[in-house]
């Protein structure tokens, strides 16, 4: 591919944590919707597959991309956030913060991933969609809307993040090592907790979950 907007810099690379070498990029024209001038520096990734060379996608700061991941549209990659397997980032979406995003995931629309969060397996997060603080989000999800996500911290024995989100499944759940529907995981309460006091605090949130949840869309309702 013609380099039209950017190009790699041999001199400026890192290696990533499985061992590839990855690139710096610099910007060959501006790019006045970011702020982005010709010849300022921005992130690193592996190859010009990683980042369109039209619209007004870009990768800054320390953020990589890598692997078959895609940064394209108007879409951007800051910070210290990474990008990598198959996944997609695209449209007017933003990931940035130490986000990641990986696997088959795709972040798009006008959806918005930083802080902490992680966005992985076929997850597909869009929309007005905000993921932020330590949520987790993976396997099916189908995150349109902020109220199809949320999030508790410091919950549980280990004062960990209950995550719970919109997916093909209907609700699921992400808590440590748990990922599956909210039954699923009512069922793990019960079966690890008891009647003990962490059992309790669960109870209220998967009520809560539940309360929250009434308001959705069944995404196999949604208008193609």
């Amino acid at each position: 591919m013609e380099n039209t907007k950017y190009e790699l810099l041999e001199s400026d690379t890192v290696i990533a944590p499985n061992g590839t070498r990855l690139f710096r990029i610099r910007a060959l024209v501006a790019i006045a919707a970011l702020g982005v001038n010709a010849g300022d520096l921005g992130g690193y990734i592996e190859k010009d597959t990683n980042l369109s060379q039209s619209g007004d996608a870009w990768v800054s700061g320390n953020a990589r991309v890598s692997g078959n991941a895609q940064v394209s549209g108007n879409a951007l990659v800051s910070g210290n956030a990474l990008v990598y397997g198959d996944a997609l980032v695209s449209d007017n979406a933003e990931v940035y913060g130490d986000a990641r995003v990986s696997g088959d995931a795709r972040v798009y629309g006008d959806a918005l991933v930083s802080d902490n969060a992680r966005v992985s397996g076929n997850a597909r997060v869009s929309g007005d969609a905000r993921v932020y603080g330590d949520a987790l989000v993976s396997g099916n999800a189908e995150v349109e809307l902020s109220i199809h996500i949320g999030w508790h911290s410091h919950v549980g024995s280990e004062n960990g993040t209950l995550t719970w989100f919109r997916s093909a499944n209907g609700i699921s759940v992400n808590r440590g090592c748990f990922n599956g529907t909210l039954d699923e995981f009512r069922s793990a309460v019960q079966k690890t907790h008891g009647d003990s006091v962490t059992a309790q605090e669960y109870g209220h949130l998967i009520a809560f979950i539940e309360l929250r949840s009434s308001q959705w869309v069944p995404a196999a309702e949604k208008v193609a």
